[in-house]
């Protein structure tokens, strides 16, 4: 699952409702899934769960951030005219010319809609979740351990992994210098399987070489780890 943080979550997650074709569940956070009978975790798609937090964004780029996926030029277009008109803007993180364009949403995570390749024609909605790292091919082995999923490629400047079963969007590393220089606004949630323990699952991720995060988070149902290239995510308690 994709965790957003937001000052305004119920808003940040209805534009990504309404950008998907998905729907928001709104509690504490707002959960954002496909649509239908409410189901979480959805078994195909990547989830997004936007939580509220009083901080604003800083200016600096995500490392994380979602590829959209599109079957046309036309619905690349398309998507790109309804996206704005829900309140993303133009977003310039030193693209140059490309085929794909580059927004924001209302709270200024960059996201990209992609013209269509061949690769995502059956992800659904989210191409992929791309992270930018150091080095992708040690994110391959850290994060295809810690997931289960398949490795589907693997180079200096790029691993792409998607689940065992082939379905779903894929999860992408992308070669990028430097490293982390402020928290997170956008990272990754793991949920252990069903009837896994939560400390056992802990233990094996730091044995992957995962380290504790101390955010000022306190008493709370879920572990806060970084991974070996410093990306925050969290294991949550399982259902």
């Amino acid at each position: 699952m994709v965790n957003i943080k937001a000052l305004d979550h119920a808003a940040v997650g209805r534009f990504w409702a309404e950008a998907l074709g998905w729907t928001a569940t709104s509690a504490q956070t707002t959960y954002v899934g496909p649509p239908g009978e409410f189901v979480w975790p959805d078994p195909v798609f990547v989830g997004i769960d936007v939580v509220a937090v009083p901080e604003p964004r800083t200016p600096v780029k995500n490392r994380v951030h979602l590829d959209l996926a599109t079957t046309s030029a036309a619905h690349q277009e398309d998507l790109v005219a309804r996206l704005r008109a829900l309140g993303a803007t133009p977003a310039d993180v030193g693209q140059g010319d490309v085929p794909w364009t580059v927004l924001a949403d209302p709270e200024g995570n960059e996201f990209c809609v992609l013209e269509p390749r061949e690769r995502y024609r059956d992800t659904g909605p989210i191409a992929a979740v791309v992270v930018d790292c150091v080095d992708p091919r040690a994110m391959a082995r850290f994060w295809g351990a810690a997931t289960d999923w398949t490795v589907q490629e693997v180079t200096d400047e790029l691993a792409a992994l998607r689940s065992a079963q082939g379905v779903g969007s894929y999860l992408e590393f992308l070669r990028v210098p430097g490293g982390r220089s402020v928290p997170d606004r956008v990272h990754l949630d793991l949920l252990p399987y069903p009837g896994d323990d939560q400390a056992a699952e802990v233990a094996r991720l730091r044995a992957l070489g995962a380290a504790d995060l101390d955010l000022g988070q306190g008493d709370v149902p879920w572990t806060c780890l970084t991974d070996p290239d410093g990306h925050e995510f969290c294991v949550l308690a399982p259902h």
